[in-house]
C-alpha cells in the first residue's frame, strides 16, 4: 500500500508525572529517556510525539511506551493521521508557528 497522507501516523504522549521525591524524578527521566530513545521528539515540556510511516508502526511505538510506564503519574497516548496533525494550528504567543517538518521517506518502488 502506497504511503499517503491518511496512512501516515503520528503518536503524541501527553503526560503529567510526580517529581516530588527521589524516586518519582527517576522515573520520569526514565520515562523520557526511553521516549526519546524510541524516536519521540519534545512537542512541549510533557508532550512528545513521533512520525510512523504506517498504523502497525505506531502500533509498535504505542506498546513501547506502555512498556515503560512509569508506576505513577497519568499518561495519554493519541494516535493520529498525518492529514488530520497537518490540520493543526501552532502559535508562538502570537504567532503562528510552522509545524515540525515531516521525516523524509525511502521509497524504493
Amino acid at each position: 500500500m502506497r504511503l499517503n497522507e491518511y496512512r501516515i501516523m503520528w503518536v503524541m504522549v501527553f503526560f503529567d508525572l510526580p517529581v516530588e521525591t527521589k524516586k518519582d524524578r527517576k522515573n520520569y527521566a526514565e520515562f523520557r529517556k526511553s521516549m526519546l530513545k524510541d524516536g519521540f521528539t519534545m512537542f512541549q515540556f510533557s508532550a512528545y510525539m513521533r512520525h510512523c510511516p504506517s498504523r502497525e508502526n505506531a502500533d509498535v511505538h504505542v506498546k513501547r511506551v506502555l512498556k515503560n510506564l512509569p508506576p505513577k503519574g497519568h499518561v495519554g497516548i493519541l494516535t493520529i493521521t498525518d492529514k488530520q496533525f497537518g490540520m493543526m494550528q501552532i502559535f508562538y504567543g502570537r504567532e503562528e508557528k510552522e509545524k515540525p517538518p515531516v521525516p523524509q521517506q525511502l521509497e524504493l518502488f
